[in-house]
């Protein structure tokens, strides 16, 4: 009899290559034969579509495109170790910050998290020389790669730097923006699948690599997923050559643009100076005791010394400067027609003279229908006789928002004085503005508070200050999801560049929380910490010192615990890491329950005894709250003293109604 326990390890996740193969077979099974894919009858099935590889084909390639495409589709190999001890409100939070490659992280969380990915923030190396320290693990050496590119002659001799001639430094410059292509191409790929249909991809870039960044988003999200190439014009240089430079770019995809524009998404941002001239209004309005006419004259001079910035985006005197009746903040705007149609080309009478208006030569801006519903509401305002043409109200609460603008200017020191002081430290340098980033992550988003947010080159945390402030602002449930190497800083008691996004999220997370009104819905301002690491599993090596059988025993690392088990276990099958979680002690050792469709026990010298005892427990917990979805049982592989002990517990949980059993 066989134990139906299947490994943990065994399972396979979307995108992964297995995967893939799995999914051509259900398309094309003719294709697909013992688990190999013939290709000619692939391309008789596919037709004229499916071109040779030598034909020519537009589009974006490098040496190391197909390795790199290679490397996005493996499964990782290693885990994620829970450090509660570096967290903030471990329970609790629904927030997650991981150290560690972010290619492994995310081939990690591709299970878990595919399709469940509102919005994508990442601010890449921007390939200036000094600041790529990625290095995948490529199958080509060195020396192949420099041979590749055309940095080497055909005798294998290097032909950059002193005394080459200019072509061969340009193919060793093409070199260098090789290497960040590779690097960026994976992991875009994996961010694809993460992302929901309705999902959107902000990456920042600089000039260096802008318009190789957008061939390949490309290739990845579709040139017709293209939304959006935002500049942010920074501060510039003095001594600056041609320009004074200081733009930085945000290339925008959608997953799918066709989806979002099925929803009718619209990406707004409030006008510049709503909230102060809403808030001048209201003082005025009362100071005045509710009287029209003298409300609007004080608005009229408030508005003389208004700042620029509200003058230009609202029209200054010449805009929202009067307040009616009820206190309302209203502009008068034309009635023209944009557009000439006979429809509109009708007599509007004066309400007091009778005598038709003086109509605009392209036509009233509504149908007589619906023009007669405005004057019945009060939205017209005609003159003293039929010689004052007539004006639309048009109130300012009505018009806060304007689609996104995407040219802007935002000095960016303001962003590093701001963590210098939050820190006190100058530990990191040139960090993103998390304004900007929640006015662009609110406005992707639709201002959605339960969105997902995820950060994969996290630096200093900006994205999830960000996000913290958009939840303390409307009392959203906004969660992100940050990843950042573990890349050294060594300064100011920093060891990494992670240790600086920790602790930038704790003193962010305090300083939002402490300026929440008392009567405030409270906001997570908390995150689990993880570091990514080798499995938990150990891998045969093929060495002398693993055949010991004292080492055959046990299949896991030394030191690992029941939690690190659970995460990894968690990854492997897809499960969210901040699903909801019970434990109890069960026969000494935990019994874990995940949201009532997944239990784990890594309990180790199970008897037949205790195995009946576990059972039991499995199902007394399962039944307390019934549901109809299967429910998974997954176990330490080698926890049980003997096959008899895991055959027992097996048919136990079998008769107990379990469906699936897993071991890890």
């Amino acid at each position: 009899m066989t134990l139906d326990f299947e490994p943990v390890g065994d399972l396979t996740g979307p995108g992964e290559a297995k995967s893939n193969l799995d999914v051509l077979s259900r398309l094309f099974p003719d294709a697909v034969v013992d688990g190999t894919v013939d290709i000619e009858t692939l391309q008789d099935l596919l037709g004229e579509s499916a071109a040779p590889t030598t034909a020519e084909a537009f589009g974006l390639r490098w040496p190391g495109m197909s390795e790199a495409r290679r490397l996005s589709t493996l499964p990782a190999t290693g885990t994620l170790l829970p450090k509660p001890e570096e967290s903030v409100d471990w329970d609790n939070t629904r927030n997650i910050v991981i150290e560690g490659d972010n290619l492994e992280v995310l081939r990690l969380l591709r299970r878990g998290y595919t399709n469940k990915v509102d919005v994508i923030y990442i601010d890449p190396p921007y390939n200036t020389g000094n600041d790529f320290i990625y290095d995948d693990k490529r199958v080509i050496s060195q020396v192949e790669h420099e041979t590749a590119t055309g940095q080497r002659d055909e005798d294998g001799v290097l032909q950059t730097g002193t005394g080459s001639d200019r072509a061969q430094d340009r193919r060793a410059g093409a070199s260098k923006h090789s290497a960040w292509l590779s690097m960026m191409y994976p992991r875009l790929l994996v961010a694809h699948h993460l992302l929901k249909e309705t999902g959107v991809i902000i990456v920042a870039i600089d000039d260096t690599e802008h318009a190789r960044l957008k061939l390949l988003m490309d290739r990845v999200f579709g040139a017709e997923n293209f939304a959006a190439n935002v500049v942010w014009q920074g501060s510039g240089r003095g001594d600056a050559r041609f320009t004074s430079a200081g733009i930085d770019y945000m290339l925008i995809y959608a997953k799918s643009r066709t989806a979002l524009i099925q929803r009718d998404v619209r990406w707004t941002e409030e006008k510049v100076g709503v909230t102060e001239v809403a808030a001048a209004a209201r003082k005025l309005w009362e100071e005045s005791s509710h009287d029209p006419a003298a409300a609007s004259a004080a608005l009229q001079n408030w508005w003389k010394s208004a700042p620029q910035d509200i003058a230009k985006g609202l029209g200054g005197s010449r805009g929202y400067k009067e307040i009616d009746e009820n206190g309302r903040v209203f502009a008068r705007d034309n009635l023209s027609s944009p557009n000439p149609r006979e429809n509109l080309m009708y007599d509007l009478p004066h309400p007091v003279t009778g005598v038709p208006v003086r109509r605009h030569s392209s036509g009233w801006r509504y149908s007589r229908e619906t023009m007669a519903q405005k004057i019945a509401e009060g939205r017209i305002l005609f003159g003293e006789d039929e010689t004052v043409s007539p004006r639309y109200k048009r109130f300012l609460d009505e018009h806060e928002d304007q689609p996104i603008r995407p040219v802007f200017e935002r000095d960016r020191a303001a962003a590093g004085l701001y963590l210098r002081r939050l820190l006190d430290s100058e530990v990191f340098e040139y960090p993103k503005d998390h304004t900007v980033l929640a006015k662009w992550i609110s406005a992707v988003s639709e201002s959605n508070p339960d969105a997902v947010i995820l950060d994969f080159f996290a630096g200093s945390g900006s994205t999830g200050h960000a996000v913290m402030d958009l939840n303390a602002a409307d009392g959203g449930n906004r969660r992100y999801i940050l990843v950042q190497l573990d890349e050294t800083v060594g300064k100011d008691g920093y060891n990494t560049i992670a240790d600086i996004t920790r602790e930038r999220l704790r003193r962010a997370g305090q300083q939002i929380a402490s300026k929440q009104s008392p009567d405030a819905a409270p906001i997570d301002a908390g995150f689990r910490s993880y570091r990514l690491a080798p499995s938990n599993v150990k891998v045969w090596d093929g060495t002398s010192d693993q055949l010991s059988l004292l080492e055959a025993v046990d299949n896991l690392v030394a030191g690992r615990t029941a939690d690190d088990l659970l995460v990894e276990m968690m990854l492997r099958m897809g499960v969210e890491l901040t699903t909801p979680l019970e434990t109890r002690e069960i026969a000494g050792s935990p019994l874990y329950n995940l949201a009532g469709t997944l239990f784990a026990y890594f309990g180790t010298d199970i008897t037949i005894d205790r195995a009946n005892e576990v059972a039991k427990a499995l199902a007394a917990w399962r039944d307390e709250e019934p549901g109809d979805a299967d429910t998974t049982v997954v176990v330490r592989d080698t926890g049980f003293v003997d096959s008899a002990a895991k055959l027992n517990f097996a048919a136990a949980l079998k008769q107990a109604g379990f469906t699936t059993l897993r071991s890890i």
